[in-house]
């Protein structure tokens, strides 16, 4: 039998048969659609009469804001952060010591740390791809977690870091990303690591320190990748990877047995 420590499950007949007798359970038919319409009655965006009762924001000393930057009720911004024109930062989030974030980023429900570079024409923060699919009508569930960044980060140009679905997404410390790279709800990235132009990551991969990949490098989701792992440019990662290896192709395998298998075309 199985035994949790949680106040209510929503789970199937089957499930709550392994589980102990004492715990509350809600017994349904579909646990995602029932989970998708349970977050879009518990949690919603603020509305413009929520935005009048909150705080004004706080602005620290020397800070550079662009009259054209909107920001909006309940942001706290540190010391010595810049934001270009046509950048937006929503209510709740918190941008941290020396960030500077470019034209015509968008960013909320989000926690940014410290030196952060944020390129132009970013979004962080906004819904992930997470639905219930119904063949008349798909049921969005409501994401209610955070996107948080660390200290030293970089994100490039036109990149979207989606925010968590019931947990964060977050990307480490020292952690860099190119231009056009996708980060889905619930990844976490470790620290030191480098992502090329066009790298996608799929929804809930924990990737771990010094991971680098090359451009369009693709990561499936619900992985778990280690630490000082490379992946070559256009590789398809779709399982997990323990410390230290190098791989490519699609699917990505080890670096050294892709090249003895396409060496006509690499080379000896």
């Amino acid at each position: 039998k199985l035994s949790i420590n949680i106040g209510t499950i929503i789970c199937t007949s089957k499930t709550a048969s392994k589980l102990n007798k004492n715990l509350k359970v809600i017994i349904v038919n579909n646990v995602q659609e029932s989970i998708a319409i349970a977050s879009n009655l518990f949690y919603r965006n603020y509305n413009k009469s929520d935005l009048k009762n909150l705080p004004n924001f706080k602005i620290g000393k020397n800070c550079d804001i662009s009259k054209n930057a909107f920001i909006d009720k309940d942001v706290t911004i540190g010391d010595n952060v810049i934001i270009k024109d046509g950048c937006k930062i929503s209510a709740g989030c918190i941008i941290g010591n020396g960030t500077t974030i470019d034209v015509n980023s968008v960013i909320s429900h989000s926690i940014i740390g410290e030196n952060v570079n944020i390129g132009r024409n970013t979004s962080i923060g906004q819904p992930g791809f997470g639905f219930y699919m119904n063949n008349s009508t798909n049921l969005k569930i409501f994401h209610s977690g955070s996107v948080i960044i660390q200290s030293n980060a970089s994100i490039g140009s036109n990149c979207c870091i989606d925010r968590g679905s019931f947990s964060d997404t977050v990307i480490g410390e020292n952690t860099f990303f190119d231009n056009l790279c996708h980060v889905a709800h619930n990844v976490v990235v470790g620290r030191n690591c480098a992502f090329a132009a066009m790298t996608g990551i799929a929804g809930s991969t924990k990737i771990g320190n010094n991971v680098m990949t090359g451009g369009q490098a693709g990561i499936s989701g619900h992985l778990n990748l280690g630490n000082n792992i490379q992946i070559a440019a256009k590789s398809g990662v779709f399982h997990s990877l323990s410390d230290g290896q190098s791989v490519m192709g699609n699917p990505a395998i080890n670096k050294y047995k892709f090249l003895k298998k396409y060496k006509k075309f690499y080379g000896k």
